[in-house]
Order: C-alpha cells, then structure tokens, then sequence
C-alpha cells in the first residue's frame, strides 16, 4: 500500500467535503451561489498546493478514473485511491454534520449540501437532463486535470487552472444539479441527509465516472501521451 498516497486523498477528500460542502450547508445565506463556488474552488487549489506532490490531489474517484484511463495509474493504486477518497468523504460529512447539529434551527436531513434533479434541482432539470450536465461538468473538471499535468501530481502552477475550473463548474451547476462532478463528495453528505438524496445518488455517482472516463480518451487525442505508467510521487511502500 501507497500509504503517504493513501493518507493523503484521504484528508483531502475529508477537508474537501467538510469545507466546500459545509460552505452550502452553514453558510449558504451569508455566501450565496457565487461564494459557494469559490469555496469549492478555493479549497481545491489550496489542496493542490499542499497535497499535490504527494499524490496528485485527486480528491476525486472521477478524476483518478481519468487518470487510470489515461495510462497515468495502475488498477491498484486507482483502487487505493477511491477506497480512500469514499472514506475521507464519509468522515468529512460526519465532522460537518456533528457541526450542524450544534447550529440551533439547522435542518439537515433531506438536503445537507446534496445533489439532486427535478424537485430537488432549483431549475426542476429531469433526470436525462441532470446526467447530461453531470457527464458534461466533470468532463471540463478531468479533462482540465490531465491537460495541465504531465504525469500523476499536481505541481507548480498546476492547482490554478483546476481551482478556477471547480469554481466555474460550480457557477454552473449549483442552480442545476448542486454540481457533484465528484461521486465522493455526493456519497458522503448523501449518507447523512437520507431520503431523496439517497435515492439519486445512483447519478451523481455514474455520471461523473462517465465524464471522467470521456475526458481521458479526448485528451489522449487532443494531447498523445506514450503508454508508459509514470513514476508514482512516491514508491509503494
């Protein structure tokens, strides 16, 4: 086991879901569609800064499919990297629900930063809708990721691109779908809210795995890169 790689998608997929999404739950009156989706964005490249050089800051089981598609990762590490990102997110959504109940007023079941369509999208998009918009956003997110690395971590200026891509995607999406592009993120909160949000899921989930696997196969005609595995940012241990 990658174990630095491991604890590293852990945390972040954990500070991820506990911040950007918490923005939307305890915060959504104070900063708005707008504010919401710099915080995603804003934390993202944070993340990318400091997680980047250990393993790529995927956060993300969409983007490690794109990175795994694109001959960037063996199976095993994509496989480490998901179990990983699906823990930090279940985790981070308890932190953020532990704090919301301290919150007097604070309704969290049915909604809590989830996704959803048709009465739980603002816009009322239908599911056929919702999923085009999924495969649609987390393309941009994953395609984005691949163009602007050269092999598995996020180094240098890197994070900059895909924070202001997170940040634009959430612009767009929040008011169709609560924007996932990100099947970790939906998984976590989803467990705590209950009802609708569970019963949905299943999109929030394929959808951006559908996006993130296109992305890949574009950008390997868009950019030819040798069918080579790089070197991890770090050795197995």
């Amino acid at each position: 086991m990658q174990k630095r790689i491991v604890a590293s998608e852990f945390l972040g997929t954990l500070l991820l879901v506990f911040f950007a999404v918490g923005s939307a739950v305890v915060a959504v009156e104070y900063l708005g569609t707008v504010g919401i989706a710099l915080t995603f964005g804003f934390t993202l490249l944070a993340l990318a800064y400091a997680l980047g050089p250990i393993s790529g800051c995927h956060v993300n089981p969409a983007v490690t499919l794109g990175m795994f598609v694109a001959g960037r990762i063996d199976i095993r590490s994509a496989v480490e990297r998901w179990i990983a990102q699906f823990l930090g997110a279940i985790v981070g959504a308890a932190l953020l629900f532990l704090l919301a109940h301290q919150i007097p007023g604070l309704e969290t079941s049915g909604e809590f930063g989830t996704n959803g369509y048709e009465d739980r999208s603002a816009v009322g998009i239908n599911i056929g809708g919702a999923f085009l918009a999924e495969v649609v956003l987390t393309f941009l997110l994953v395609y984005v990721v691949l163009a602007v690395t050269h092999k598995v971590a996020v180094v240098g200026f890197d994070g900059l691109p895909i924070g202001l891509a997170l940040a634009a995607i959430h612009l767009v999406g929040i008011p169709l779908t609560g924007t996932s592009v990100n099947p970790a993120r939906s998984l976590g909160p989803a467990l705590f809210a209950g009802g609708a949000a569970l019963t949905q899921l299943w999109l929030f989930i394929i959808a951006p795995l559908v996006g993130g696997a296109i992305a890949a196969y574009a950008h390997r005609l868009t950019h030819p890169y040798p069918n080579v595995l790089p070197a991890e940012p770090e050795d197995a241990i």
